[in-house]
């Protein structure tokens, strides 16, 4: 004959359903946390690429080299004296064997002036960091 008392079963059975219902919660509590910092980190590792892919102040080939001294005062004294209110992200050779400046005029376009040997502009694409992008 069982002499456990009923309400001793249920507290038992209750204690244990309890339980179990606590450590579920932390569990899932734990794993919403993870899911949260890994999808965090993978925003930020994400972000920081896409803006680090395109640096517009440096050569986006590897056949163009920024320029330097007098080189680099000449071309960009040409290209400021047309577009004088201009941000000029960087000046470089380019693989057609002249120099260019990529610049964001005041507008807010995006140009690349191309310059010749002899100081003088030559052209001027219209394009985001690389060419015609």
């Amino acid at each position: 004959m069982n002499t456990t008392q009923p309400w001793k079963r249920f507290g038992g059975a209750a204690g244990l359903v309890a339980g179990g219902l606590i450590a579920g919660g932390v569990l899932a509590g734990t794993l919403t946390a993870n899911a949260a910092t890994d999808s965090a980190a993978t925003t930020a590792t994400d972000s920081s690429t896409s803006q680090s892919a395109v640096d517009p102040s440096q050569p986006q080939r590897s056949d163009e080299k920024l320029l330097t001294g007098d080189t680099l005062s000449k071309v960009e004294a040409a290209v400021t004296a047309k577009y004088p209110d201009a941000t000029i992200e960087r000046s470089e050779t380019d693989s057609d064997g002249v120099y260019e400046s990529h610049i964001v005029t005041a507008a807010g376009d995006h140009l690349i002036v191309q310059v010749g040997k002899d100081f003088a502009i030559t052209g001027t694409d219209t394009g985001g960091h690389g060419h015609g992008a």
